[in-house]
């Protein structure tokens, strides 16, 4: 479907009419039923991504992620053939945890040659094949080539490493992303490997933290001071693009630089460090930019912020991008990862650009992550009480609108062939 710029006037939803423009219901972010619903037809089904090749630097690196929304355990791993690969993290004797350190449901990392179950010594090669049984004499017509373990969906788009849980995904990665995620391919992510990484858990549900990063409508109440109205010129309230392909969706921001504001919308240690909220003043040069980026062409042009469908989004700014996961845990809660990615630094003043950028940042998020448990028990209340049962959404936040659109419709699907 052809996806337009905004013209000079006229509104963003208008151009997807299948959203229409009623009030919208969250009963999605509080429902029991619907949360185990959506376990099954999103993260079951959608590609996920759990990692970047630069954290499997070399064969035998791998990284354990826990999915607790799909109830599973992953292991990806690089083979000595360089290939990056998945599996559930299971030994097939006698169903013990095979990677873990010192606590089974705290994700780990590591290098190795094999990996050996500390039950009973089982051992498993680096492409998941048996390779060790401990008194294999005593068991009966084992079958080694069948009790290999078992595998995962995964691929690998522009270094990010996805695995789908589906016996069969419906799509390949790059079908799914679409065309405007793979327009970024030959962006620089690979030149960013300094990474400062933050995790919470959050008492909202997952949907309702990536609503916060997909509209700026709160951002003159909630965040005044970050970012004030000198730098929201020339975009409406906040936004200055909106583009949705499929499942996922897109909006840039425009605005001043941040160098050019009054000292007094700034903290004096980004004054000190030129660095802050958008990153250093000065980011290295990424050549020239993949087609993807900036696709409304805003002049001045601040940040796009790309939302893969379901959990992740992609936030490029000059120079560097940050990264955030949203993974279930309950109805109410879930687990937020944030990821800060730079080119490494080559002297001291650039180490302490980068540690200033991550200490605002937490900052910032924390401001949003703040709101959420009173929206969470706002909206449980509205619901458990019949009080209200949809609420108004602007033409700022289309992309809250498409969002829960899409959940609807993934999980629709699966109550239809559920039925069938």
């Amino acid at each position: 479907m052809t996806r337009w710029p905004k013209p000079p006037e006229g509104s963003w939803t208008e151009h997807y009419p299948e959203l229409g423009t009623g009030p919208i219901s969250f009963e999605d972010s509080v429902s029991p039923e619907f949360y185990a619903l959506e376990r099954d037809a999103i993260f079951k089904r959608a590609w996920l991504n759990v990692g970047r090749v630069e954290q499997l630097p070399r064969g035998g690196s791998y990284v354990t992620k826990e999915i607790e929304v799909a109830g599973t355990s992953l292991i990806i791993v690089r083979g000595l053939d360089g290939e990056i690969r998945a599996f559930h993290n299971v030994c097939r004797h006698r169903g013990n945890k095979l990677v873990w350190n010192d606590f089974p449901r705290e994700e780990t990392s590591g290098t190795c040659r094999q990996f050996t179950c500390k039950y009973h010594g089982w051992r498993y090669g680096l492409e998941g094949e048996l390779t060790f049984v401990q008194q294999e004499g005593e068991f009966f017509d084992l079958d080694r080539p069948a009790t290999g373990l078992a595998p995962v969906h995964c691929d690998v788009w522009a270094g990010f490493v996805f695995v789908n849980l589906a016996p069969e995904p419906e799509q390949s990665l790059t079908e799914f992303l679409g065309p405007m995620v793979t327009a970024l391919e030959g962006y620089p992510f690979d030149r960013m490997t300094e990474r400062y990484v933050f995790h919470a858990d959050n008492d909202s549900n997952w949907k309702l933290f990536a609503d916060a990063f997909q509209e700026y409508y709160h951002v003159p109440s909630l965040h005044s001071q970050q970012i004030p109205g000198a730098v929201r010129t020339g975009a409406g309230f906040e936004c200055a693009h909106f583009r949705l392909d499929g499942p996922h969706r897109l909006v840039s921001t425009g605005g001043a630089r941040r160098w050019t504001l009054p000292p007094e919308y700034m903290y004096p240690i980004e004054r000190a460090t030129r660095s802050g909220l958008v990153g250093p003043w000065e980011s290295p040069d990424i050549g020239e930019p993949p087609p993807g980026l900036n696709p409304g062409k805003i002049d001045p042009w601040g940040i796009d912020n790309f939302q893969i469908f379901p959990n992740l989004e992609i936030l490029i700014y000059r120079g560097w991008y940050l990264m955030y996961r949203y993974w279930p845990t309950s109805p109410g809660t879930h687990r937020f990862e944030g990821m800060l990615c730079f080119q490494p630094a080559t002297t001291v003043r650039e180490r302490l650009e980068h540690e200033v950028a991550a200490v605002v940042f937490k900052e910032f998020a924390l401001q949003d992550a703040g709101m959420l448990t009173g929206t969470q028990s706002a909206l449980e209340s509205a619901y458990a009480n019949g009080i209200i049962g949809s609420f108004p959404v602007n033409d700022q936040e289309v992309l809250v609108r498409h969002f829960h659109h899409v959940v609807g419709e993934w999980v629709e699907a699966h109550r239809r062939r559920a039925a069938s």
